[in-house]
């Protein structure tokens, strides 16, 4: 089955968005959109009183940045940076921009995922579209 709009979330330091742009490059259907997305998430509580806020403009700054560089010289691959919570922020986001795909990396599953869930895997179980994860091996 081929999708007309696939959602990427990038975690810029992973190390798996070639692949997984790959991924949706080989599923998106002719004229079909490739969303980079990046959620970049804010310190919360304590932490934030504490930040700097040119620090978290810088931050965003260089995060914008590094997904243009990723996603450079890409066809039909249009870029997007917002801030929240990583897997409810991409859930709304595919659910806004009425996303019929999301491709997405994942890691091996450690003993903490079992008990609190890893992003891939709570996007997996949440979406309302279809979600492929590519796992890195």
């Amino acid at each position: 089955m081929l999708y007309r709009k696939i959602l990427v979330p990038m975690a810029l330091d992973h190390g798996v968005s070639a692949h997984t742009l790959e991924v949706a490059r080989a599923i998106c259907a002719e004229g079909g959109e490739i969303i980079g997305l990046h959620v970049y998430e804010a310190p919360q509580g304590a932490a934030a009183a504490y930040l700097d806020k040119n620090v978290v403009n810088e931050a965003v700054a260089s995060a914008k940045i590094q997904l243009a560089e990723k996603t450079e010289g890409l066809q039909n691959v249009s870029t997007d940076l917002v801030v929240g919570h990583t897997y409810r922020t991409i859930i709304d986001y595919a659910s806004q921009h009425g996303v019929d795909c999301i491709v997405m990396g994942s890691h091996k599953p450690g003993l903490s995922d079992y008990f609190l869930g890893s992003t891939a895997a709570r996007v997996v179980r949440h979406a309302a579209c279809a979600v492929h994860v590519y796992r890195s091996s």
